[in-house]
């Protein structure tokens, strides 16, 4: 076996998703299989790997402000660029100073075969498939931390969104077969880790392009059936699914399962629906409210997310406020708020009445204090309930963190002891940071 100090040392770092944080996970672990050893990001390292989003233009601009950091590091160091960001526009990552490397969408998955010579590159090499080939399904899982893991069931989507790149970042919808996806968990649950998030580009279409079929095989209603019975899993939690896709079937079996918890993030864009029209989005607003009443109807305290967009083109202030007058009265936990940004090689680019910057970013200030104001009614409705709190793994500024099951964050003073535990609480008061302060309603600590 090598010496510890001879081994080549290679650094991560992850842009966007949980979907690429599964994925980052898996690939170093490709790394560890070579006997590479994995270094945090700060530190000198033989290689670099930054994995990529191309959601927000935000994204995009951080990707080089993460090369220099690297090249702090290390000056001498090999950058490789993976992800979203990597396929949809190789030669502009590969034109960065200081990267080496892009790889594509299937190519990623395959990095160590390309580290035959670690030499820096005046220019950065390209290995990008054209997105028709990415029709193969690769599983990934992560570990954020001790306690919860990302597992990656589906990829791609079949979705035509006028204004978004990611079928042509990561293919067509297909994803993992049902024992292999059984199997991973069985993995993650053993390595003492309580908690599993599912992850996927469209996770609600669940079955489409398990063994290579186009058709279903299974359901996402057969997916959440059959983890629920795996052993040692204490908590599920369902990431993003589109409301389409969230079935009636699945609110019910959620409400009443052994492991998921009652916690939903479903993408809305827009709370009008001229607007959800020229999204091409495929639902409109009045399936939202049934899917948002669904769920209280079963589990009055879910936890319940909403992503929106603001600025798409043609969105006018009358829109606009019917967006934010639908969010307002509707009974909702927080929002996730992005400020549209044109992508190319997507129709919402070439459409005209474009929203100005300074209105969008006002428009998103707005929502951004609305779901403040929602997740403090959604708080406050929780005091004085007794739930179960996981806590996570960090001191931060002497304080540990966790969540309750329906996703109330929660503080109290440091202690070891508490990391990765299951505790049952009494939800008391709000603190000035917006967070929930308890009391123990069991004292013992649960490994």
């Amino acid at each position: 076996m090598r010496r510890m100090e001879n081994l080549k040392k290679v650094a991560f770092y992850t842009l966007g998703c949980k979907l690429n944080f599964s994925e980052t996970s898996t690939i170093a672990r490709s790394f560890k299989d070579e006997g590479f050893l994995r270094v945090d990001f700060n530190e000198a390292a033989d290689i670099y790997v930054i994995n990529t989003c191309s959601v927000t233009d935000n994204a995009d601009k951080r990707f080089k402000t993460i090369v220099k950091h690297a090249q702090k590091a290390n000056e001498n160091a090999f950058v490789i660029a993976v992800g979203c960001y990597a396929q949809l526009k190789p030669e502009e990552l590969a034109a960065v100073d200081g990267v080496d490397l892009v790889l594509g969408a299937t190519e990623k998955f395959k990095i160590t075969n390309y580290l035959n010579d670690l030499s820096k590159n005046e220019m950065g090499e390209v290995h990008s498939c054209e997105i028709t080939e990415a029709d193969f399904y690769v599983g990934s899982y992560s570990f954020g931390d001790r306690t919860r893991a990302f597992l990656k069931v589906q990829d791609g989507c079949d979705y035509k969104c006028t204004y978004c790149t990611i079928p042509l970042a990561r293919g067509i919808s297909r994803s993992d077969e049902l024992e292999n996806v059984l199997e991973n968990a069985r993995k993650i649950s053993q390595d003492g880790i309580k908690e599993i998030v599912l992850t996927g580009v469209n996770i609600g279409d669940y079955g489409k392009g398990e063994f290579g079929n186009k058709k279903h095989e299974h359901t996402f209603l057969d997916l959440v059936k059959a983890l629920d019975e795996v052993e040692g899993i204490e908590r599920l939690r369902i990431s993003s699914i589109e409301p389409n896709l969230l079935k009636n079937e699945t609110i019910d079996f959620v409400a009443k399962s052994k492991a998921f918890v009652p916690h939903f993030h479903i993408p809305l864009q827009s709370g009008s629906n001229d607007i959800l029209k020229a999204m091409r989005r495929r639902y409109m607003r009045e399936l939202y409210v049934d899917r948002v009443q669904k769920i209280r109807e079963v589990m009055p305290d879910a936890c319940i997310g909403a992503d929106v967009i603001v600025g798409f083109p043609g969105e006018s202030n009358e829109h606009f406020l019917e967006t934010y007058n639908f969010l307002n009265e509707l009974d909702i936990s927080y929002l996730h708020v992005f400020t549209y940004s044109e992508r190319d090689n997507t129709s919402a680019a070439e459409m005209t009445d474009v929203v100005p910057l300074k209105i969008r970013k006002k428009r998103s200030k707005m929502l951004r204090g609305l779901s403040a104001k929602k997740r403090r009614a959604f708080y406050e409705s929780q005091l004085g309930k007794t739930k179960n709190v996981l806590f996570e793994g960090e001191n931060k500024e002497g304080y540990i963190h966790g969540f309750t099951e329906n996703y109330v964050k929660v503080k109290t003073p440091w202690d070891p002891a508490l990391v990765n535990t299951l505790q049952k609480i009494e939800l008391q008061k709000i603190g000035e940071d917006g967070l929930v302060r308890f009391s123990y309603v069991e004292e013992q600590i649960t490994a």
